[in-house]
């Protein structure tokens, strides 16, 4: 196998032979979706059939699916394949309401484990690695789609699921683990394990990790570089397009290759829907073109991306998507202001005394909307006055030039924040009506 290349044929393929294929495979994913109540009836009064389909650009003929759809057609309603071949169903973690499921056929995991495989080998991870999982298992995907993924690549894997650092710790240790996959508030809350217990990451034999499942600044992976002493790679997946695996950054992690013989990638502006130029910010929409069971088309993300066109280094011909900067549905506005929390994060991170952990609240008192950033000391005690009132100053000054209005900001103890095993809890909407 060639040392660079997981599939060099389909990694490195031209962009009109790559663009013929696409057509290809949503042709053939049209035909199994008119198999789909949800789609028979939807393409249906459109007459859109697979013969509606000539060039890429015939994909805008096709009405947007949102979440909304696959909780109204709960459970089943968008499968078209033949529900005895079915043989795994994931789900979003909704709290409430019906979650987004998606059911697979032996073809889809066994593809979807291939993306993983060709991901981690593209970041030079080898049959000869051994394979850390910290990643919740069951109906979350970033288990089982590592899991199959790392199995496939031939890796030994250790499936230590979610959580418990300690274990995590003495499995590295124990076990020589030299990948590990980690959400990345979680990979500083395992680094500051290691600091804790005295022990030195660069004393084990990690030296690759997979980052991803929530959004992360460019500063914040290389601290979690820095701390572990480790290369980190940033992902990019969600449960409706499969899981983990969509799209990954190569070795010059400059941007994530989005599989392009698996999916096909429109970036649209979330407000009136139309194309926006490559090399703008705009939302995510997604089509499948290599599920059997349940073939989505025009997925809207909520994610906020652009395409980077320029080609890579790498010599893979797939085009890149930049990193996550938020979801349409993570913003909040406040005073009339719209603000990412990845704004506020990007701030902090710029401060060595502050630890990884903060929280956003927003009230509203006396009929005025505040805006409250707490934020955790590493290393510094709340009770150095002057030097806490400057630094609590100094970020005040910063968020309000990000994001131009200023918030109440306090620094806190390390430790006095809530703790998540899970994604990250970054704001909190007490404001009425807003829950």
């Amino acid at each position: 196998m060639n040392s660079e290349y997981w599939q060099e044929e389909l990694e490195t393929m031209p962009r009109p032979q790559l663009e013929a294929l696409q057509v290809k495979k949503l042709k053939d994913t049209i035909d199994i979706c008119l198999k789909s109540p949800f789609y028979k009836k939807r393409l249906g009064a459109l007459g859109i059939t697979s013969d509606s389909i000539r060039t890429l650009d015939d994909l805008r003929k096709i009405p947007f699916t949102t979440k909304q759809d696959l909780r109204e057609n709960y459970p089943f309603g968008l499968v078209g394949g033949d529900l005895k071949d079915a043989i795994r169903i994931h789900s979003t973690s909704g709290t409430t309401g019906n979650p987004c499921v998606v059911v697979y056929s032996r073809h889809d995991i066994d593809s979807w484990a291939n993306m993983i495989a060709r991901n981690l080998y593209m970041v030079g991870c080898r049959d000869t690695d051994v394979f850390q999982n910290s990643s919740g298992y069951g109906m979350f995907t970033g288990g089982l789609g590592f899991q199959y993924g790392a199995e496939k690549l031939g890796a030994m894997t250790v499936p230590a699921a979610a959580g418990n650092s300690k274990r995590q710790i003495k499995f590295i240790r124990d076990f020589g683990t030299t990948c590990l996959h980690a959400i990345p508030s979680y990979a500083i809350r395992l680094a500051e394990v290691f600091q804790e217990e005295g022990v030195d990451p660069q004393s084990t034999k990690l030296r690759t990790l997979v980052i991803g499942a929530e959004p992360h600044t460019e500063e914040q992976r290389r601290r979690i570089e820095r701390m572990l002493g480790v290369k980190a790679y940033n992902s990019f997946g969600m449960t409706e397009m499969n899981g983990p695996g969509v799209a990954f950054e190569c070795k010059y992690q400059n941007g994530m290759h989005l599989w392009e013989d698996n999916y096909i990638i429109e970036i649209v502006d979330p407000d009136t829907l139309e194309p926006v130029p490559d090399g703008e910010m705009g939302e995510m929409v997604l089509t499948t073109l290599d599920r059997t069971m349940m073939p989505i088309l025009r997925y809207r993300t909520r994610d906020l991306t652009r395409i980077i066109s320029e080609p890579c280094p790498c010599g893979r011909t797939h085009r890149r998507i930049d990193r996550i900067k938020g979801r349409t549905d993570d913003m909040f506005i406040i005073k009339g202001v719209n603000v990412f929390p990845m704004q506020v994060e990007k701030i902090l991170v710029q401060y060595p005394g502050l630890g990884s952990n903060y929280l956003i609240t927003l009230d509203t008192v006396d009929d005025n909307d505040i805006m409250t950033v707490e934020v955790e000391l590493d290393g510094l005690e709340t009770d150095i006055y002057p030097e806490i009132q400057r630094m609590t100053r100094d970020i005040q000054r910063a968020l309000k030039d990000e994001i131009l209005l200023t918030p109440a900001v306090k620094l806190v103890k390390k430790g006095s924040l809530p703790q998540s095993e899970g994604k990250a809890v970054r704001v909190k909407d007490l404001r009425p009506g807003r829950g």
